[in-house]
């Protein structure tokens, strides 16, 4: 399974940092690095700059990544990115290409403008939803939750809501006890239910 992060400047950066190192620890301790791959995928394939100037190399570019299966569109400051065609193109082809698309925080913003998700249950980080609602009037925002689950979408909260959202992902695609060890081995203390 290849995992894709999508990054960007001004991104959250526990929003890229934390699934990552969710979804790379389970690789570890399931002892099949193979299994499940993790990449950070920026626009250009440059270097980022993530929130507080925190630099990150993605590992590929929106035009040279290799087919992926989960799409996690990150939070931060969005609104930039919602503005460049190319960005939303590939994130709408995505969407149809990929198994399951999953946000943290304002990544849900991305996700909506690139492609319809009318009446879909989604959430995003408190202080944004109002925002939400009022941009994306068709989505069903729900509020005081971690993440939500709409089948082939997936969004959390803002910050360490996505890494909850990520260990909830291992677990739905491969264990229960895959993503208790995986949370154990990051010492993190995971909320279970959204």
């Amino acid at each position: 399974m290849n995992v894709g992060i999508y990054i960007y400047d001004n991104a959250e950066v526990l929003d890229f940092s934390g699934p990552f190192e969710v979804f790379s620890t389970a690789a570890r301790v399931s002892k099949n690095q193979d299994q499940l791959r993790v990449y950070l995928i920026g626009e250009s394939g440059e270097t980022v700059v993530a929130r507080a100037g925190f630099k990150v190399i993605p590992d590929y570019s929106i035009n040279n990544h290799p087919a992926l299966d989960l799409l996690v569109v990150v939070g931060g400051v969005h609104t930039g990115e919602m503005e460049k065609n190319n960005v939303m193109a590939w994130i709408k082809q995505q969407c149809a290409q990929v198994a399951l698309t999953a946000t943290v925080c304002t990544g849900i913003f991305l996700l909506a403008k690139a492609s319809d998700l009318s009446n879909t249950k989604v959430t995003t980080h408190r202080e944004d939803v109002p925002d939400l609602r009022q941009q994306f009037p068709e989505l069903d925002v729900l509020e005081n939750t971690r993440w939500v689950d709409a089948g082939n979408v997936v969004s959390s909260g803002g910050i360490s809501a996505g890494i909850d959202m990520s260990l909830y992902l291992v677990e739905r695609l491969y264990s229960r006890d895959l993503a208790e060890k995986t949370a154990r081995q990051m010492e993190y203390d995971w909320h279970k239910t959204s």
